[in-house]
């Protein structure tokens, strides 16, 4: 059975950072594409961050520069970090596994508010 679990989440003010945690198992990790997406209220769910197996990763325009995609496949886990947060980016952030099949989090939700 494929899980991911993501953890991490909760308000925060903005300008403060996050990191978010993605636990994977029941897949071979190391070969998925790993990513995480976001879908604020009112909006359409969109990729926030992705990284390779081999380690490439490409980002939203929004999130440049503020924010860290990671993976440590020994742990079979994926980071995001984020920094310099924004009240635009409080959204449901989810965690996803790309490869022949794709498989999806929970989520974690992320709100953004003094």
């Amino acid at each position: 059975q494929v899980q991911l679990v993501e953890s991490g989440g909760g308000l925060v003010q903005p300008g403060k950072s996050l990191r978010l945690s993605c636990a994977a198992s029941g897949i071979m990790f190391s070969i998925y594409t790993m990513g995480w997406y976001r879908q604020a209220p009112g909006k359409l769910r969109e990729l926030v961050a992705r990284i390779t197996s081999g380690g490439l990763t490409n980002y939203a325009d929004s999130v440049k520069g503020r924010f860290t995609i990671s993976r440590d496949n020994a742990k079979n886990t994926v980071y995001l970090q984020m920094n310099s947060l924004k009240p635009a980016d409080t959204a449901v952030y989810y965690c996803t596994a790309a490869s022949v099949r794709n498989y999806w989090g929970q989520g974690t939700q992320v709100p953004v508010s003094s």
